[in-house]
């Protein structure tokens, strides 16, 4: 039953096949409770059924607003199950030989019409031979159209039970995981991306929201791969591996954590321990005992991996920018430790903002800060609620909401309509772009990593999306991290423009109201730090 209740949630992010925003938002209200649920789950999302208009027809009767009725006993031990709408292959050659008076042969050649999409297909072929069979058997000639329309939708990719009934299980089997073992769960995708339809952050995010103690990629401590080990509450924690540093090759990485592991090596203090393994004290030790190349000693120092020495990621890299370029054999030889290293600096701290950025741009997530957070109390000024809001808000409510861009979608049964998901530090908000809406926002669209939207709520249960009339491209905001005026614990991300945009655009930033372009501040890394969305079509 938890496994179900979860499902009910649309609480399936990497669970196989009901992660898309599509079946997201049909689980609430199909409200799997058993196996064959999820085999009609998966069947019902897909373009064959929703373009023969099988969809709503079978929701409304599941939820008991429509009437289940069979105009015949042969139809009904073929829909029984479907409460009378075809959602299979087999189904509809099932209704050609029992009530069109198809033969076994003539069936199969629809099912292979059926297999093939619209535009290629030859399903029109058999639609005067099914709807005449079914009238000369006594069906109505309204209903007989009815059901080929059905059976035509096929044509644009409908599933036979046989392949849903597999992929069912394979769901099945990731919600029971994701459930009962969320960390193994989370584990388990990340060391399998790149895959599905979101990013690590997203799953990391994710398993941390189910109770998961995430910890950050480190040298001493993690493989190349993510792993679990004792929490701190009693629990497995997840370790991210080395897998997640930008720019760390394999073998490096690989070569690092099997290095640490040979409990004999003479490489490692043993006085310091990490749990029971030996660890390393120094990037000079990296680099010089265990052959660790200053390439991946410094990809190791953009991605914070040397926290348990007692270096952030500034100190780390000066640490090893300070290493000469290949070890003199005579200095190894002699153990001189300290031949190339820099002599101690007084680096100033890195703003916890700063930190976002740099974890973004190295690891692809952060586990210090949501990016959206430094800008919620300018965002809050400007009426934009966040996504954890959404949930309290009634149907219809004008409002505005922001957040990175993880997901766009604009499926080919969606009639042009564009699907995008949204993430802030609170959560995640599902945006229904309309084609009009779509043509006079189009670059905010499909270039923004950060979109604000404004709109209007729409809530049907649990399913509820923001129907957008207007977006904004807020991309800018993240290109600059400064010390705000007014709270200095709370670092934000402000709009980056080269200065050169002054003469292009004076006057005042659009962003922030009253504020010069020349007043903003400018920082040598003006680049946006996230990665990019996961786009489909």
């Amino acid at each position: 039953p938890a496994v179900y209740d979860m499902l009910c949630r649309a609480d399936s992010i990497g669970v196989f096949q009901v992660e898309s925003r599509a079946q997201m938002t049909m689980l609430p209200r199909l409200k799997p409770r058993e196996f064959y649920d999820l085999v009609i789950e998966v069947a019902i999302v897909r373009p064959g059924p929703i373009q023969g208009d099988m969809v709503h027809p079978y929701l409304r009767r599941r939820a008991g607003r429509e009437q289940v009725s069979f105009p015949s006993e042969a139809l009904a031990r073929v829909l029984g199950k479907t409460l009378g709408v075809p959602l299979f292959q087999e189904q509809a050659m099932q209704i050609a030989i029992v009530a069109a008076g198809f033969t076994p042969s003539e069936a199969d050649g629809l099912r292979r019409a059926m297999a093939t999409f619209r535009r290629n297909g030859t399903i029109h072929r058999f639609r005067d031979k099914f709807i005449e069979g079914m009238v000369a058997r006594g069906y109505e000639r309204d209903f007989a159209e009815r059901c080929f329309r059905q059976i035509e939708g096929f044509g644009d990719y409908g599933f036979p039970e046989s392949h849903a009934a597999s992929f069912a299980l394979l769901v099945y089997v990731s919600a029971w995981l994701k459930c009962h073992h969320p960390a193994v769960f989370a584990a388990a995708l990340l060391n399998s991306q790149p895959m599905g339809f979101y990013a690590p952050a997203q799953i990391v995010r994710d398993a941390r929201e189910h109770g998961v103690e995430v910890l950050p990629p480190d040298v001493n401590a993690s493989d190349w791969d993510c792993t679990l080990e004792p929490g701190g509450s009693g629990g497995l924690a997840l370790r991210l591996g080395l897998r997640q540093i930008k720019g760390l090759a394999e073998a490096d990485g690989r070569g690092v954590a099997a290095m640490r592991k040979n409990r004999d090596s003479p490489h490692f203090s043993t006085k310091r321990k990490m749990g029971t393994v030996p660890i390393f004290l120094d990037p000079l030790v990296l680099w010089r005992k265990a052959g660790v190349r200053p390439a991946a000693l410094e990809a190791l120092a953009r991605g914070d991996a040397y926290r348990s020495m007692g270096l952030d990621r500034r100190e780390a890299l000066w640490a090893v920018k300070g290493l000469p370029a290949d070890p003199l054999p005579l200095f190894a030889a002699a153990g001189e430790e300290e031949r190339g290293a820099e002599p101690a600096a007084a680096l100033p701290e890195m703003a916890l903002g700063e930190q976002v950025v740099d974890d973004y741009r190295s690891l692809r997530l952060s586990l210090k800060a949501h990016p959206v957070s430094f800008l919620r109390a300018s965002l809050a000024r400007q009426g934009i609620v966040p996504a954890e809001a959404l949930a309290h808000l009634p149907d219809g409510k004008p409002l505005k909401v922001a957040g990175l861009v993880l997901v766009r979608q604009r499926p080919g049964s969606a009639s042009g309509v564009i699907f995008a998901t949204l993430e802030d530090e609170t959560g995640v908000a599902n945006i229904v772009v309309w084609p009009d809406v779509f043509e006079r926002h189009r670059s905010a669209v499909l270039k923004a990593s950060l979109l604000a939207v404004e709109g209007r709520l729409q809530r049907e249960g649990l399913v509820i999306h923001v129907v957008a009339r207007r977006l904004i491209d807020l991309t800018a905001r993240l290109g600059e991290l400064t010390e705000p005026a007014h709270d200095a614990a709370a670092p934000s991300f402000e709009p980056a423009r080269a200065r050169a945009d002054e003469v292009k655009r004076p006057g005042t930033d659009p962003v922030l109201p009253g504020r010069a372009p020349s007043q903003l501040g400018r920082h040598p890394r003006n680049v946006n730090p996230l990665p990019k969305s996961r786009d489909f079509h």
